[in-house]
């Protein structure tokens, strides 16, 4: 699945889930050491782990963050799948 983030410097972040697992998660754009290290860290977790991990996280006096617009992009697979 292929996500458009919003509010965020990301502007594409690419998922590929087996089942209730995550596989890989690659950002495009947004700050490369942190997507690199966010999409190390959820490979191999289960879905729910991750957005309950990541949900809510803000990124200074935005909002949102990468992380969160990643539980974002995980609900809506989630929704999809049902």
């Amino acid at each position: 699945m292929v996500y458009y983030p919003t509010g965020v410097c990301a502007q594409e972040i690419s998922i590929e889930v087996q089942g209730e697992v995550i596989q890989s998660v690659s950002f495009k754009g947004g700050c490369n050491g942190n997507s690199q290290g966010i999409s190390k860290l959820v490979e191999g977790m289960n879905i729910d782990d991750a957005i309950s991990r990541m949900q809510g996280i803000r990124c200074g006096r935005r909002s949102t963050s990468c992380p969160d617009q990643l539980a974002t992009a995980l609900k809506k697979i989630q929704t999809l799948d049902q």
